[in-house]
């Protein structure tokens, strides 16, 4: 399909404007830009970066901008638009994996500023300049278009704009925190840096980050237009402006770090608290941009950024291992409409797919459907739902799995009930279908036996929330066929799920490495410590749950379910006020009572236990857990560290900024840990006896 936004190309840019005087020198070879002149006199600058699907903002990239800015500068057109050439969007940002290559803040200063100066360059040419963005523009992206004059945004559903910097344990360097708060206002520049969200077109539109929203086939005229009309640049409302004067910074800057403590603490990501720092030091002064490449230069370098580039990277890993073209997926027939069944089927249909959903009776079937309507609302807008309502079928016959391309088994953990339905589906599917379990426990070559082709059945084992928690686990064993493991990889990309391989073994890679945190938990819980202090010991290492409401949350039925297969086979005690709270029916958030009881879906908790907590609480939930991964990674669940520290923290939210438990214990010091597990160990039990793992030298390499 042709670029909607493709210039009229003139080798050498000799075509004669209007204004013959505008006629720009031969451009110099650049492989990521294009350089071409209208017959109005108007420069199109098109970005296509080399052997990418994607343009990202490299070092070269850069360098390279700048020449093109420099020859723009010597013979200034009548005006310049910055347009892509990737379907894909505008710009994605920096090219994060050269932040791995710097090793002090005066590298990242250095790196900084040089792409500070060349937007600069951008910013100070003597025309007219105007960002035509498509798709996304994220960081680096979007500061590249802050430094234009004016920006207008292609309405077609898929703008994306945002400064996700904090993501990454940073904050955006090319004079994103200046221009951002100048353009539109500290407040609202704030609630998109703060967090790392994206803005989209209307609201876009409406705080003054875009100057225009046009369809595709008006957006190259709406560009067109606001060079050759040049109205007034946008500016923040009286009232955003004054809250940058300098006697309210500090009112405003301190309400900010509120709002920031009471979801991150400074000492796990400090970027966010930076920006303010930033603003509230050097708003309104040209000083803020050489302050703004200092602040991320120091931030750049410290462990927290470290371990956050390393898990984007890793996200990046684990999205390269399934093929959308492996599998030719439109129809998914899910059996069993309980809360996993039930939301599998509406995520499936929520990303476009065609689904089934199978249970005993249509009473059953009904909630799954009316909680996937609740999800198409939040997630979609106007006709949108409805085509997604209609996407997810009732289906208390099961017809659907005869046509169907994947069909999931998420009924109640029972292997007698599980291979009953697998011998009706292996009957019925037709030849090339996945036939996939979401089993949490149960080894598939317990569950496999009946099947005529045993090495078919893969594990696709969801976490609950499915709308919110990332990770699908990919289970195969030993022998299961290389193309069905290759079809369910592909089966998770396109339902834009993350895939980790794991082999078939009880509890697979994240239970078995979370159970042993969640029983301790309860286990310290039965000798008398608080829950609250329980949780708030986990939250101080950096997890964003604790242990206790974690449990509650998955399902105390479920956790039971998992701990009794756990303890079988590690020989681990499973707590009683676990097994005494399933007795009494009370399963978590879903019944309003567990560990907790439930208001409005959140649990009532008194702050005041939270503190003081045994000394080595931390060290007892902790500890388990990465001792069971050093385990894990022994008896080669996944195929190596960095795979195992991607399961565990988009499968549990493990502390991102440590990295994943692999990438802590070499930051901690293996032998440090190892000791304090001795000492857990001679206090409590053998169940803190350390794993033969913690010997290998794996354990010792460099932490990313």
């Amino acid at each position: 399909m042709e670029h909607p936004f493709k210039t009229m190309q003139v080798p050498g840019c000799t075509l004669q404007p209007d204004n013959a005087e505008s006629i720009m020198p031969t451009p110099s070879p650049a492989p990521n830009w294009r350089l071409e002149l209208d017959q109005d006199g108007i420069a199109w600058l098109c970005f296509d970066k080399a052997g990418s699907g994607t343009n990202v903002l490299s070092g070269q990239v850069l360098a390279e901008l700048g020449e093109q800015l420099r020859i723009l500068a010597a013979k200034p057109p009548k005006g310049v638009v910055i347009y892509s050439a990737k379907a894909s969007g505008f710009i994605a940002g920096a090219d994060i994996k050269e932040f791995t290559a710097l090793k002090t803040p005066d590298d990242a200063f250095q790196m900084i500023r040089r792409g500070q100066l060349v937007l600069e360059q951008l910013e100070t040419l003597p025309c007219p300049t105007v960002a035509l963005i498509n798709g996304f523009a994220l960081g680096g992206g979007l500061e590249l278009s802050l430094a234009c004059c004016y920006r207008v945004g292609i309405d077609d559903g898929r703008l994306s704009l945002g400064l996700p910097e904090v993501k990454l344990g940073i904050h955006p360097g090319f004079g994103g925190t200046v221009r951002s708060t100048r353009l539109v206002g500290v407040l609202p520049a704030m609630s998109f840096m703060l967090n790392g969200r994206n803005v989209h077109g209307r609201e876009a539109m409406q705080i003054g980050l875009l100057d225009r929203l046009a369809k595709p086939d008006a957006a190259r005229q709406a560009a067109r237009e606001l060079v050759q009309r040049t109205p007034a640049r946008k500016s923040p409302p009286f009232m955003q402006k004054l809250l940058a004067f300098a006697p309210l910074r500090p009112l405003v800057a301190n309400m900010l770090v509120k709002r920031v403590a009471a979801k991150v603490r400074r000492d796990h990501y400090p970027a966010p608290y930076a920006i303010i720092d930033l603003w509230k030091k050097y708003a309104g002064a040209d000083e803020m941009y050489v302050q703004e490449a200092h602040s991320i230069a120091r931030l750049m370098v410290n462990d927290t950024a470290r371990n956050l580039v390393r898990v984007f990277l890793l996200q990046d890993r684990l999205k390269s291992l399934g093929k959308k073209s492996d599998l030719a997926l439109q129809h998914v027939h899910v059996v069993g409409a309980g809360t996993m069944g039930g939301d599998i089927a509406a995520w499936c249909a929520l990303r476009g797919f065609e689904v089934t959903l199978q249970d005993r009776e249509e009473k059953y079937v009904q909630p799954a459907l009316q909680r996937g309507r609740k999800l198409f609302e939040k997630q979609l807008k106007g006709a949108a739902v409805e085509d997604a309502v209609n996407r997810l079928r009732m289906d208390v016959a099961g017809n659907g799995a005869v046509d169907a391309d994947v069909v999931i088994e998420a009924i109640f953990e029972n292997v007698e009930a599980k291979q009953a339905l697998y011998k009706t589906l292996d009957a019925r599917m037709k030849a090339g279908a996945v036939l996939a379990t979401n089993t949490s426990s149960i080894p598939l070559e317990t569950l496999r036996t009946v099947l005529n082709r045993p090495q078919r059945l893969v594990g696709l084992h969801f976490f609950n929330p499915v709308a919110k928690m990332p990770l699908v686990e990919v289970v195969h064993a030993a022998d299961t066929a290389p193309d069905e493991i290759k079809k369910a990889l592909s089966f998770t990309r396109q339902i834009d799920k993350l895939a980790v391989p794991v082999k078939s073994a009880p509890g697979f890679l994240v239970n078995r490495i979370l159970m042993p945190y969640l029983m301790e938990a309860m286990l310290a819980a039965d000798q008398g410590t608080a829950y609250e202090a329980i949780d708030q010991a986990a939250l101080d290492f950096g997890m964003p749950m604790g242990p206790i409401e974690l449990t509650d949350t998955v399902g105390l039925d479920v956790s039971l379910s998992v701990a009794r297969e756990f303890a079988r086979v590690f020989r681990k005690p499973i707590p009683q006020s676990l097994t005494r709270l399933v007795n009494e029916k009370k399963f978590g958030r879903k019944t309003g009572e567990g560990f907790y009881r439930y208001q409005g879906g959140k649990p009532v908790k008194d702050r005041r236990r939270a503190r003081p907590q045994p000394p080595d609480l931390q060290d007892r939930l902790i500890l388990p857990m990465l001792n069971e991964s050093v385990a894990a990674l022994r008896a080669g669940i996944v195929d190596d560290a960095e795979l195992l520290d991607a399961g565990v923290i988009f499968g549990t939210g493990f502390a991102p900024f440590r990295g994943g438990p692999i990438n802590y214990i070499r930051a901690a010091g293996a032998d440090n840990l190892k000791a304090r597990l001795g000492k857990l160990a001679a206090q409590y039990g053998e169940r803190f006896q350390s794993d033969a793992g913690w010997n290998t030298p794996t354990l010792r390499e460099p932490k990313a």
